[in-house]
């Protein structure tokens, strides 16, 4: 009896379905991003430029100063952890004080430590992810450039711990040390989202903020359960109780865009992940739900602004 409640509890388990994010991040191919640190003293300031990828920086030790484009200067004192995303910043012990580029100090092969100044008055852990080429936008474009994380949020003592982790594990030489880092950079990149929707209004906008939203979450959890089906506005109205109209409206006001307009562009970000492994233009198009592979061109140049033959 005891085996057969195991037994059952085992198979309900393997049927969950993931949710949407997981699907997301698991096309999108997450990548780790080096951990790096830095340990300063005395006056100092780093610039860097900008890039489509997820980087968390977290104050281990000191204090030190944010500088963001538009953007009030930011404290950083011990404990703070933040997200950045596709944008300059500029990392400093003063605001007055001129940046230099921080860049080529971490471009040498094993230069993931830096030291300025003699001693560790600031000291400075960073490390995130990145995507596959050209699918970076359809996370970035969901999140913040830059989030601060509440530093007694166990998510903060997380992301800190991971950055450690990761630090350590792009520094050895271990078996499996760069399986074990891109792990990290997804577990990295599920905490920005967490902290991300924790601190969010109900009326964000964006498909990962929609994720909550009872019914469109419903709708994007069909569709990205099942892309290459022929939905139509009808079908997801009806599919979470709601008249054509409303579910339009509510659909574009929580994530952004109407809900085909999303569903083309999530096609087209698979099938370009597709056609970077691979896959023929017809094969990415059928796995997508095209018949036509003029209306998948057409569709994945309207996206992209070039051919699929030339994604590959």
């Amino acid at each position: 009896m005891i085996y057969a409640q195991i037994a059952m509890s085992l198979s309900q388990s393997a049927e969950i379905t993931p949710d949407p994010f997981s699907k997301v991040l698991a096309a999108l191919g997450a990548r780790s991003v080096r951990g790096t640190g830095l340990e300063a003293a005395g006056d100092w300031a780093l610039a860097f430029d900008g890039r489509a990828r997820l980087k968390f920086v977290a104050v281990t030790c000191g204090r030190c100063w944010l500088l963001l484009p538009d953007h009030p200067p930011e404290v950083l004192e011990e404990g703070d952890v933040v997200l950045i995303s596709n944008t300059r910043y500029v990392v400093a012990s003063n605001p007055a004080v001129e940046p230099i580029d921080g860049m080529p100090l971490y471009a040498p092969p094993g230069h993931d430590l830096v030291r300025l100044g003699a001693g560790d008055e600031t000291a400075i852990m960073g490390g995130g992810s990145g995507f596959a080429d050209g699918s970076a936008a359809f996370v970035l474009d969901a999140l913040p450039r830059f989030l601060r994380v509440d530093r007694t949020s166990s998510t903060a003592e997380a992301v800190a711990r991971t950055l450690k982790s990761l630090r350590a594990e792009v520094s050895s030489a271990d078996v499996g040390g760069v399986l074990v880092a891109e792990r990290l950079a997804e577990i990295l990149v599920i905490e920005a989202v967490r902290a991300f929707v924790a601190t969010s209004s109900k009326n964000s906008v964006g498909w990962i903020t929609a994720l909550a939203d009872p019914r469109i979450g419903k709708a994007l959890k069909l569709l990205h359960g099942d892309v290459a089906r022929r939905w139509t506005v009808p079908m997801l109205a009806s599919e979470v109780g709601m008249s054509r109209s409303a579910f339009t409206q509510h659909f574009t006001d929580r994530v952004g865009r109407p809900p085909l307009d999303y569903l083309t562009r999530w096609r087209m970000v698979l099938a370009q992940r597709k056609l970077n492994e691979g896959q023929t233009v017809a094969e990415a198009a059928t796995a997508v739900g095209y018949n036509s592979q003029s209306a998948f061109s057409h569709a994945f140049k309207r996206t992209f602004g070039r051919t699929p033959r030339s994604a590959g």
